[in-house]
């Protein structure tokens, strides 16, 4: 039996789990997915694994990635000093940035909401920006045409596809204009799914990042930068931050 879930007094199905492509019964190679763009993961550090593991030479061998620690958790104010050693990568301002710490020194909860209120704005700011467009398809939609034809339909004729639309073009021409605080092009399709989604997507990406490597050394991680494959990589990651113990240590890295 399907499982279902209540929404709004009726009975809908769960989304489906991620699923490779399936070999055609035609003898057609499967379907090409172009894979998610992944640029800071989320690590869950083990218990007694020492600070000098965090070392950039020191992180493929431990966690299998290459990449730099990154000043983006908010902590808890008024730090003592006992517990500002437990941080990684502090730096001074209210409130204090840092790559990572025990969860419990960890504003989370301040950081979903700030970034949720800037989403806010920023929806505003680009309804304004695309009003009078028509919605417009997200890069992925074009890149996947491309990898499974790439002979008929070249890279470069996808990207003039995807950037000669209307309203990338009004996102584009609003940037040129405001340079200090441009559109994020790469989140057509979220800001397309409205300001309280767009929030929400702000929101749980600002603590979950782009992929999650959890204490078990399971990495979670959306199958494509499509938006469906983001929702379903948030609920995951954000479920497992939910149910982790105070003392977990959490560290931002940057591939």
């Amino acid at each position: 039996m399907t499982a279902t879930a209540s929404r709004n007094g009726q009975r809908v199905p769960n989304p489906p789990a991620p699923q490779p492509v399936a070999q055609p019964s035609n003898g057609q190679p499967p379907l090409v997915r172009p894979a998610a763009t992944i640029t800071t993961m989320i690590v869950c550090l083990p218990d007694g694994l020492s600070s000098d593991a965090l070392t950039a030479h020191q992180l493929h061998r431990h966690f299998g990635v290459d990449g730099t620690l990154q000043a983006r958790f908010w902590t808890i104010e008024n730090l003592r000093l006992w517990q500002r050693r437990q941080m990684f990568e502090l730096r001074k301002g209210t409130p204090a940035y840092c790559a990572g710490g025990p969860a419990k020194l960890l504003n989370l909860a301040g950081l979903r909401y700030a970034a949720g209120v800037g989403a806010g704005i920023r929806h505003q700011q680009w309804q304004q920006a695309v009003q009078g467009t028509k919605p417009a398809q997200p890069w992925v939609t074009f890149h996947s045409r491309h990898l499974n034809d790439p002979s008929k339909y070249t890279f470069d004729q996808a990207a003039a596809d995807f950037w000669r639309q209307p309203r990338v073009s009004a996102m584009r021409m609003h940037n040129a204009a405001n340079t200090v605080a441009p559109l994020a092009v790469d989140e057509l399709e979220m800001l397309q799914a409205g300001p309280a989604a767009y929030q929400h997507y702000s929101a749980l990406t600002a603590v979950c990042g782009d992929a999650l490597l959890t204490a078990e050394g399971q990495q979670i991680a959306p199958e494509t930068d499509a938006l469906a494959d983001r929702v379903t990589f948030l609920a995951q990651a954000n479920r497992y931050l939910e149910h982790i113990e105070d003392d977990q240590r959490l560290v931002a890295v940057t591939l």
